[in-house]
């Protein structure tokens, strides 16, 4: 298999030192790009409301990688499920993906609210949030997902 390296483009700051459920509604993050890029990158960006951030749950060990089946959130009254069909941060390539309301663009520096990625998180990308990419048709999850996220954005 090819090893692929990603490089960081930025860098989250909040005041959430280490990782949380159901926190995350009214959290406010500052991205800051790293050196490498100029103001001009984020040109335009403030032209949409949300934006999709791509970060790396950086303080999860590689010893808790999850590959199989697990209870989400240990809970054993919710269903034993694959990892792939759960949002954990144990996941094989640690990566997260938030859509976030964009509050404001400054520099090489943008703040969002509602990421949900802790103090010191490196960030792989930005990307505006598009209608046209949102689900097609009616979206349905199981209960227990719906139970799961009753609380996380509050």
């Amino acid at each position: 298999m090819t090893e692929f390296r990603f490089d960081p483009i930025g860098i989250v700051h909040n005041s959430v030192a280490g990782p949380l459920d159901d926190i995350w509604a009214h959290i406010v993050s500052r991205i800051e790009l790293d050196a490498r890029f100029r103001p001009d990158a984020l040109q335009g960006l403030t032209d949409f409301s949300h934006v999709e951030i791509v970060f790396l749950f950086h303080k999860v060990s590689p010893e808790s990688i999850v590959t199989g089946a697990r209870h989400p959130r240990g809970r054993a009254d919710w269903p034993l499920t694959g990892i792939f069909a759960q949002r954990a941060k144990n996941r094989p390539n640690r990566i997260g993906i938030t859509t976030c309301r964009l509050v404001s663009s400054s520099g090489t520096q943008i703040e969002v609210e509602g990421l949900d990625a802790i103090d010191g998180t490196p960030v792989l990308d930005i990307r505006p949030y598009m209608r046209e990419f949102a689900p097609r048709g009616e979206a349905h999850q199981p209960k227990w997902a719906t139970e799961l996220m009753a609380g996380y954005w509050t």
